[in-house]
């Protein structure tokens, strides 16, 4: 009697359910932080290079409240109707409120947001702030005196400060009123980079008090006046932004090296104030529209003096 040899299989290995699971999760994360690295790089190159200089345990949650900054940021330019960006900006109202029930969307962002919070304890009210003051600024009007965009400034970049501090887990009452003076410094500079962009497309954003103080119309900056009453404005807004960094530097020796990465934003702005007095406080300078090839080294300096 002849027996037929039975082919002995290979071993197979069957993943159980969990584990396919947890391979695509791991997927979906890594998606979800490549996102949020490229939206930054793109859209906010100074924040992208300032975030690498966070310690690498809080890197990717800088990475993910800075991708979130920009998402908001650049509603206002990219929908045509006010009624949109309202909705745009509901939708991230509502992602926010449900990070905090512990749920989030499919949304890159918003999951690494929920993955950020989760891991830092993050606080909601600066979140939900940066979007009431994104959704007050689609009204799309010049800010009236410089208190408000000084408001603006304290209610989106400040904001963004204090989370990254939070990231950093730093809670110090000296660190909280530098970011204060930074996030308004920051408000105001970057108001006055935008301005040949937004002449461009004809429009204004800076305070009409001080354009009144010297005699300065919208058509002025609309059409790139390079006139004196111009250069006067721009000095007077920037002039505030100094003294923004200089007050948030009076309090350097209280503030401890942890809180160092959230502020190597001051180098930039500190850059572009330097560059704006060279060309005589002339907004539509050509060299003022070019970006600084040393910028990361002094970055990278900045951030080894741990001094800001």
């Amino acid at each position: 009697m002849t027996h037929t040899q039975e082919e002995i299989p290979y071993p197979t290995f069957i993943q159980r359910p969990t584990e396919i699971k947890c391979s695509r999760a791991l997927t979906t994360g890594q998606h979800n932080e490549q996102y949020c690295i490229d939206i930054v790089r793109k859209r906010d190159y100074e924040g992208f290079l300032c975030s690498l200089l966070f310690p690498e345990a809080v890197r990717r949650s800088a990475l993910a409240l800075r991708a979130f900054n920009v998402e908001l940021a650049q509603i206002k330019d990219s929908v045509s109707q006010k009624t949109i960006g309202l909705m745009r900006m509901q939708f991230w109202k509502s992602a926010v409120e449900d990070i905090y029930r512990d749920d989030h969307s499919a949304q890159p962002i918003s999951a690494e947001l929920w993955r950020a919070v989760r891991k830092h304890t993050l606080t909601r009210r600066w979140m939900l702030r940066i979007i009431s003051e994104r959704e007050k600024d689609l009204e799309d009007k010049a800010y009236r005196n410089l208190q408000e965009l000084e408001d603006y400034g304290e209610n989106t970049q400040s904001s963004l400060l204090y989370l990254l501090l939070e990231t950093l887990g730093v809670k110090n009452v000296h660190a909280d009123h530098a970011a204060s003076h930074i996030g308004k410094a920051q408000g105001i500079l970057t108001c006055l980079r935008a301005t040949p962009y937004n002449s461009s497309r004809r429009k204004v954003y800076l305070p009409m008090d001080i354009c009144m103080l010297h005699g300065a119309s919208q058509e002025d900056f609309i059409r790139g006046s390079r006139e004196q009453n111009v250069r006067d404005v721009i000095y007077d807004i920037a002039s505030q932004a100094h003294v923004h960094l200089q007050h948030a530097r009076s309090f350097s020796e209280n503030v401890p090296h942890a809180a160092m990465p959230a502020f190597l934003q001051t180098v930039v702005l500190e850059d572009y104030l330097q560059r704006v007095r060279k060309a005589d406080f002339d907004v539509f300078h050509p060299s003022l529209q070019k970006r600084n090839p040393m910028l990361p080294l002094q970055l990278y300096i900045r951030s080894w003096r741990k001094i800001y």
